[in-house]
């Protein structure tokens, strides 16, 4: 017995170490985030897949679009039209309606019938914007309808991709009082008046019911997410759909009362933008990344609303996940499928035909859960198959190959020792430490400036300045891209291109070409700038002259900086060339634009544009002085 369990211990021995240790490697990868990504991907594409839902019938969105904002002839609208807007709804006897839409500030005419409106609409919810990001302060509510708490937070919880997968119910304001978002107040207000009302779950702290749904917060490690931010009261978001799913009617047809009948009764009506020029859009899963479609905001809050209310209302599925301990179960058992699979069939083709069934069953098994309220892990344990058939079968083509080894060291070897070596040390040569490591290349390097930039940014209001110098920048890094130029940096009034990266020239008629196209584009900078400054002439703005440095050579191009922030950049001596002629003697050659160029340019160049000698310049570490042409432009001269 002993004996035949030692037996089977030794012959299954790859597999119960190959098993748990991909497992391992796994949730170890998971447990840092490194296949969030792929979960989300994965999520986003079941929301597309799942066949639309019905339209909500407790909502009705008031749309804003581009024809819209035509038809009331300005934004934001005034206060009288916002307050006539209210009013058509009111006569429709809604639930609840919410205002999608920032109003801190009073907008005349009309003001006195908006405040008037709002003191009589006691079902009526305006928003604020609570927590401030990089794209924007924080935003109070009305005034008045922050006085009547008549107010819902319209913050919206965006995942680490741009996407909004979660909702924010409730959050804490900096005064420490709590304040609930927009959907969970209009979603509750309609709720009452059924007579369902938020009740505390005895023993389960966090959870609250409504109705017949028991909502469950959001914790950091749920579903598909690793260590997110689960700050307020978040779930996730079990979308009803983009903006087909719900009732809509545009606001010029409520502004002019063309209303059908009983649209709006006894439901919750949102008021928001979905005009692009608005920018009240977001990515949400049913938009792709290579569509420019996106979801307005007005929307993700329907949706939220739609959650609830039908959670509390009909028991429609609220999103869960399970504990982490069964997460990795689920991970483990796949793990060692692979390994089973990969150890005991017989040919490499019947195992690839058995994974992708298995993988397609794990797939299939995980979206008929999604269609139940359920987000069950998919990449990990589908890397945990992948990975220990992997790590199973090199295994055995590594037993194999030493079998092999022996009968070959019979006759000799094919390929040296020292070249075998080489070819695997030299394997990571491009990339380093997660960055581009830095490569020789030849390349053409363009700095240009302005001329007296420094006593004009005295003489000019800062904000005029600004514009007058944003306007010249997007124009010069338009016309480096039009030549194929890589815009490396911006340093005040300075530009610095360079045309021969990040692909390797390696032929001399390639070198050839991006120095032409350097110098072309260096012309065709002249000819823009001279437009600019008839332009500015005309608008009392002050006229400038360009100069160009360009030099071809040796550079060392490749990621520099911390991990936190990376750029791609060129350095060495051909920067140091290109920018010493830049700065070259500007007090004794005006004009519009002055190109001067290094002799290993001019090499390259000689015969496609008219130059001459101005000059020479000693440079530090060179023992001759260098040699100065200068690209004649006749069209580019004051």
């Amino acid at each position: 017995m002993w004996k035949r369990l030692r037996e089977l211990a030794e012959k299954w021995s790859p597999v119960s170490i190959a098993a748990p240790s991909v497992a391992v490697l796994i949730v170890g990868m998971r447990s840092v985030g490194l296949l969030q990504l792929g979960e989300w991907e994965v999520w986003d594409n079941y929301w597309r897949w799942r066949p639309l839902e019905p339209k909500d019938p407790h909502i009705v969105i008031v749309t804003i679009d581009e024809p819209d904002i035509k038809h009331v002839g300005q934004w934001p609208m005034t206060d009288g039209q916002l307050a006539q807007l209210i009013k058509n709804i009111k006569e429709q006897e809604p639930r609840a309606i919410g205002m999608d839409l920032y109003r801190d500030l009073a907008v005349e005419p009309g003001h006195q019938q908006l405040v008037e409106v709002f003191k009589s609409t006691p079902n009526l919810i305006g928003i604020q914007k609570v927590v401030g990001n990089v794209q924007g302060r924080a935003v109070e509510p009305p005034p008045l309808l922050g006085k009547l708490n008549q107010i819902g937070a319209a913050d919206l919880v965006i995942d680490a991709d741009g996407k909004i997968r979660r909702g924010l119910l409730s959050l804490k304001q900096e005064n420490g009082e709590t304040i609930y978002g927009l959907g969970l107040r209009l979603a509750l207000m309609y709720l009452e008046g059924s007579g369902i009302e938020l009740y505390a779950v005895d023993g389960s702290p966090g959870k609250v019911g409504l109705g017949q749904a028991v909502f469950v917060p959001f914790q950091k490690n749920d579903g598909g997410y690793v260590d997110a931010d689960d700050g307020g009261y978040q779930i996730v978001l079990n979308f009803r759909g983009p903006l087909e799913n719900f009732h809509s009617i545009s606001l010029t047809d409520v502004l002019k009362n063309n209303i059908p009948a009983d649209l709006m009764r006894d439901r919750i009506v949102l008021i928001g933008a979905n005009a692009t020029s608005l920018n009240d859009l977001f990515y949400t899963p049913y938009n792709s990344r290579t569509r420019f479609d996106r979801t307005p905001g007005v929307v993700i809050h329907a949706n939220i609303i739609s959650q609830i209310v039908l959670a509390a209302t009909e028991g429609r599925s609220l999103i869960k996940s399970w504990s982490e301990p069964m997460e990795w179960l689920w991970i483990f058992i796949w793990s060692g499928l692979g390994a089973i699979l990969a150890w005991k069939l017989p040919a490499m083709e019947w195992i690839a035909g058995i994974c992708l069934v298995l993988g397609a069953s794990l797939v299939l098994s995980t979206y008929l859960a999604f269609l139940q309220g359920w987000w069950i892990p998919v990449v990990p344990p589908l890397l945990a198959l992948t990975g220990s058939v992997v790590a199973l079968g090199g295994y055995i083509v590594n037993m194999e190959r030493r079998e092999r080894q022996m009968l070959m060291n019979l006759f000799g070897r094919n390929v040296s020792p020292k070249i075998a070596d080489a070819i695997w040390q030299d394997r990571h040569k491009l990339l380093e430490e997660g960055r581009l490591a830095g490569h020789h290349l030849t390349a053409t390097v363009l700095f240009a400036d302005l001329k007296g930039f420094g006593a004009i940014a005295e003489q000019m209001d800062p904000t005029e300045l600004m514009s007058w110098l944003n306007e010249y920048m997007n124009t010069m890094a338009d016309i480096v891209f039009q030549y194929d130029g890589v815009v490396d940096k911006f340093i005040g009034d300075q530009v610095m291109a360079v045309f021969g990266v990040p692909i390797p020239r390696t032929e001399a008629s390639e070198i050839a070409l991006d120095a032409i196209a350097a110098v072309s584009c260096a012309r065709q900078m002249g000819r823009k700038l001279r437009q600019l400054n008839q332009q500015w002439r005309s608008s009392g703005l002050p006229n400038v002259a360009m100069h160009i440095g360009i030099a071809t050579g040796t550079v060392v191009a490749g990621s520099l900086g911390s991990r936190q922030r990376l750029n791609y950049t060129t350095l060495g001596d051909t920067v140091n060339i290109a920018a010493a002629l830049e700065r070259y003697d500007k007090s004794k050659h005006g004009g519009v634009c002055l190109i001067l160029v290094s002799p290993e340019t001019y090499f390259y160049i000689q015969k496609q544009f008219p130059t001459q000698i101005i000059g020479t310049i000693s440079l530090k570490g060179r023992s001759q002085p260098l040699k100065i042409h200068q690209v004649l432009l006749d069209d580019c001269q004051s």
